[in-house]
């Protein structure tokens, strides 16, 4: 069967697609079309229903109604493996990865039946398209070993080994630094200029701006517009508040108002502090910096230099080589119960995926609820209802699955068990990642306020989130700090690329 297509071929064409979980129905009635040679954006705030959508067009889910078609022919797809062979590959945001296997294993995983595969040759194949597409990975790195960026360059690699026509991105640019993104756009583009196309779903409406042919907005399961960028674009700050209010329904302003501080007092030091890696080598070389009372400092740089291996050492989840870690003059291990962590990774580190929300919500302040040797789970459960409402958290009920939640869901979760705990230091990795623009709001906004505590260690890539929070900014490279620059020094802000990219700056 074949449906009207537009005058340049439509790619895919989803027709009145509904999909219903327990208690909500996350696509309602949704059309979404996309062209060959095109890169569409999928725009909306958690839990709108945009991975659900793209779920059901990689053949993970299936529809409850509604039809799909791929170059204008009817199809039913019953596994990612269907929806692979007729050309179609999502990237997802929580990582497909097995963790001991190498780069190139995990590439060509389930590709081929029993029987010896000639390992030389793929890696020869995976390091070719790494060259040719910009990124760099080594294809006999086992995934344990890669930053969560570079684990998210394999997944791209993965679905560019399988040469698909229609390439699914889930916040492919959560995990990245603006260096790196702008790499994989230019990856993007040069899918688009081969004749295939891109579905890019993010929150980031400079990037959305930035790349897109077309933007659909999602909001409640239901599509709110699909526009060109051109259409929107009529002068600064219009087009960005103009798509905010489509997704949140709301006019957001990501302007916190921050007011920079200074103070003497110092609440974290980090004395010569190195740390070695998963293969042996100095990830963290003799470094030191502090972050004083009522301040947040924020590290910056692009993944895979040394920042894991730095917060895994801060948090006690690393052996030190050498140096001090002090939490008000005490050994930071000594006192980590006055210590919030939230961990880049929220599935594999920040939660339990198949513990309930209930469970997850307890898992790092159980003291707080436990009389002897038991759990007093109506606190818990009081507890809980306050921290969903309070950070607008979409969870139908406490006994889902923490894997069922949307990633932002997820996130935002961690972030209200781990502000619950009114800690003194807080390390926050990648606070925001995955979060729409209203939540990222909200969460700015109580990252100020936690600073009223003690202070803060903000481990992020995203530059204007860093801007925006920090009061100072510590630029990461090859596990040593190349510069403290303060968020009022105008000069040094300008050098933060080239400080990232490992260039010294100049005096």
């Amino acid at each position: 069967m074949s449906v009207p297509i537009t005058e340049k071929q439509s790619a895919v064409f989803m027709k009145g697609i509904v999909k219903r979980f327990p208690g909500v129905v996350a696509n309602q009635g949704i059309d979404f079309q996309i062209l060959r040679g095109e890169i569409h954006s999928l725009l909306g705030e958690n839990g709108a229903g945009k991975t659900t959508l793209m779920n059901l067009l990689s053949g993970v889910y299936r529809p409850d109604a509604g039809e799909i078609f791929v170059n204008g022919q009817k199809v039913n797809f019953y596994s990612p493996r269907d929806a692979l062979e007729l050309g179609i590959g999502m990237i997802h945001q929580h990582f497909q990865l097995v963790t001991n296997f190498t780069v190139a294993e995990n590439i060509v995983l389930g590709m081929f039946g029993p029987g010896k595969l000639n390992m030389l040759t793929i890696e020869k194949k995976v390091d070719e398209l790494s060259s040719l597409y910009g990124l760099a990975i080594d294809s006999r790195a086992r995934i344990w070993e890669l930053s969560v960026g570079e684990q998210q360059r394999v997944e791209i690699l993965r679905m560019l080994y399988r040469n698909v026509d229609v390439l699914i991105m889930d916040e492919p640019t959560a995990v990245l630094a603006p260096q790196e993104i702008e790499k994989l756009f230019e990856v993007m583009r040069r899918i688009k200029a081969e004749g295939r196309s891109v579905v890019f779903i993010t929150h980031k409406l400079e990037e959305v701006l930035a790349i897109s042919d077309y933007i659909t907005v999602l909001r409640r399961g239901k599509v709110m517009s699909t526009v060109r960028p051109e259409k929107i674009r009529e002068k600064d700050g219009v087009v960005s508040r103009e798509l905010a209010r489509m997704m949140v329904g709301r006019e957001v302003i990501l302007d916190v108002g921050k007011e920079s501080r200074k103070t003497d007092q110092p609440l974290l030091r980090v004395e010569n502090l190195s740390v070695r890696g998963d293969r042996g080598e100095l990830a963290v070389k003799d470094v030191s910096f502090s972050v004083n009372v009522g301040e947040i400092s924020a590290i910056l740089g692009v993944a895979g230099n040394g920042q894991r291996e730095l917060v895994e050492a801060l948090v006690g989840l690393r052996p030190k080589d050498s140096g001090r870690i002090l939490l008000e003059n005490d050994d930071l291990t000594a006192v980590l119960d006055r210590v919030a962590y939230i961990p880049e990774d929220r599935t594999g580190r920040g939660s339990v995926a198949d513990l309930p929300l209930l469970e997850n919500l307890a898992l790092t302040v159980r003291d707080q609820f436990t009389r002897g040797p038991l759990i007093h789970w109506k606190n818990v459960e009081k507890k809980a209802r306050q921290l969903i409402a309070q950070y607008n958290i979409a969870a139908p009920s406490l006994t889902m699955k923490a894997r069922q939640l949307s990633g932002g869901n997820l996130q935002k979760l961690i972030l209200a068990r781990e502000f619950s705990q009114n800690p003194l230091l807080l390390i926050a990795e990648q606070p925001t990642r995955g979060l729409d623009i209203g939540a990222t709001q909200e969460i700015w906004h109580a990252i100020l306020r936690q600073r009223e505590q003690g202070g803060i260690l903000l481990v992020s890539g995203d530059l204007k989130e860093v801007l925006s929070l920090a009061d100072n900014i510590l630029v990461i490279f090859r596990g040593q700090i190349m510069e403290i620059i303060s968020c009022k020094d105008d000069k040094g802000l300008e050098e933060i690329g080239p400080l990232m990219a490992g260039v010294e700056r100049k005096r």
